[in-house]
C-alpha cells in the first residue's frame, strides 16, 4: 500500500480572515495561494474537505500569534498534524523585510518541510 505524500497548509490567522497556502510534500513545486477564507468553523471544514480531495495527509502551519491556539486544538481534535510557528524562526531570504499575506502564507507553507522539530516548534511539545 502506498504511503500519501503530506499537503502542507500554511495560515495566516487575522481577526476576520484566515489567508491560505498550501504545498506538495516531497516536490519541488512552489508554494500555491490560495486566498482567504473566513474564521467560522463552517469556513475551516469546508477548507479542510476541499483539501483533503487532494490528499489524506494534511499537515497545518500557522504562526503563534493573539489569536490563541484555539484553531491548534480544533485542527489537532480532529486529528491532524498542526504546527503553530514561531515568527522569528520562519526562514526568509536576507533583506526580505515585505510583509503580505500571500508571501507570509507561501513560507508557513514550507516551513514544516524545511524545519527541524527542535527548532520550530512552539507549541510546547518538541
Amino acid at each position: 500500500m502506498a504511503k500519501s505524500t503530506p499537503l502542507f497548509v500554511g495560515l495566516d490567522v487575522h481577526k476576520d480572515s484566515i489567508a491560505v497556502a498550501h504545498a506538495q510534500g516531497q516536490s519541488a513545486d512552489p508554494p500555491v495561494f490560495l486566498g482567504e477564507i473566513g474564521t467560522r468553523q463552517a469556513d475551516l471544514a469546508k477548507l479542510i474537505r476541499r483539501r483533503q480531495a487532494k490528499t489524506s495527509k494534511l499537515v497545518f502551519a500557522y504562526e503563534a500569534g493573539p489569536c490563541g491556539y484555539i484553531l491548534h486544538r480544533d485542527l489537532t481534535g480532529q486529528g491532524f498534524d498542526c504546527h503553530v510557528v514561531a515568527p522569528s524562526l520562519i526562514p526568509k531570504k536576507p533583506g526580505d523585510k515585505v510583509k503580505t499575506d500571500r508571501r507570509c502564507d507561501r513560507a508557513r507553507a514550507l516551513a514544516p518541510r524545511r524545519r527541524s522539530d527542535a527548532r520550530l516548534r512552539a507549541d510546547g511539545r518538541g
